[in-house]
């Protein structure tokens, strides 16, 4: 099962995963300067990333809406993107956050577990129920998988998440939901392919969820530029790497204020080294 090439990635390589969220103005200068197409400019600033990171970096993450904003030739960077890191043998997990009905569930199941934007792993937000998540149910038994929004990173979660059902909140009711939705795809590994995202700026809800969630492998966002670091994964991670730790912003553009040359790539090689090790430290 996929999950169990995640697991290895994870324990064996790295925690880390590489989040290739571009905007142009990440670029370095040397790429803006190119008589190339928006679209080719960043596929080769995402090529040069994954060649840099390859050793140091158990996955990859993209953010579709950092595509999508370039149009047409933003999503032929997406979907070249998503085959050149599964060419080189890593995992892609598509950040696309989708919920909705079963039936448009399906098509989007359909949209990027075949075809051009076919990916390993997707993201899912199932605040609409098991509809939102069943439509992919045939697809993580043909080695694929998805990661479903828990306790999200960002300020204003708790608006909704944290709301008081009785002696539990909506969030510990979701992580209760999707434990159970994830029984029926535990690989050899312990861990189930229907993953949850929980963000690394709330560690005390983090403890809770991970007790509720005993079999499930987590897509953790909020390190570096969010503010996470790899202190304050040590107790979330204390008893095994459950886990892969996302960072974007800190890693692809990590040459800013150093180089605008060809030689950027070899600051996101330091800046994942840095992170894997300040994870790796305190574990």
């Amino acid at each position: 099962m996929i999950i169990d090439k995640l697991y290895d990635a994870a324990h064996k390589k790295s925690p880390v995963c590489v989040g290739l969220d571009p905007q142009y103005s990440y670029l370095p200068q040397y790429l803006k300067d190119k008589d190339w197409s928006v679209g080719e400019k960043i596929f080769e600033y995402n090529k040069k990333i994954v060649d840099a990171s390859i050793e140091d970096a158990g996955c990859y993450k993209l953010q579709i809406a950092c595509y999508e904003a370039l149009g047409l030739e933003g999503l032929e960077c997406f979907a070249k993107s998503l085959k050149y890191i599964r060419e080189k043998g890593a995992i892609a997990i598509s950040d696309i956050k989708r919920g909705d009905i079963s039936s448009t569930a399906k098509q989007y199941a359909i949209g990027h577990f075949t075809g051009d934007f076919e990916t390993d792993f997707i993201t899912v937000n199932a605040y609409m129920g098991e509809d939102a998540v069943s439509p992919y149910y045939e697809f993580l038994e043909k080695d694929k998988g998805m990661f479903i929004l828990i306790k999200t990173s960002n300020p204003s979660s708790g608006e909704i998440q944290d709301l008081k059902l009785g002696e539990s909140t909506v969030y510990q009711e979701m992580g209760k939901l999707v434990s159970s939705w994830g029984e029926a795809f535990v690989g050899n590994c312990g861990f189930s392919s229907i993953g949850a995202v929980v963000g690394l700026t709330y560690p005390k809800e983090f403890e809770v969820v991970k007790q509720i969630m005993p079999k499930t492998f987590f897509l953790i966002p909020g390190y570096g530029a969010q503010g996470g670091t790899g202190k304050d994964i040590a107790e979330i991670f204390k008893d095994d790497i459950c886990g892969v730790v996302n960072s974007s912003r800190g890693i692809i553009t990590a040459h800013k204020n150093k180089t605008e040359g060809e030689d950027f790539d070899v600051c996101v090689n330091q800046a994942v080294k840095d992170m894997k090790e300040d994870i790796l430290s305190w574990l």
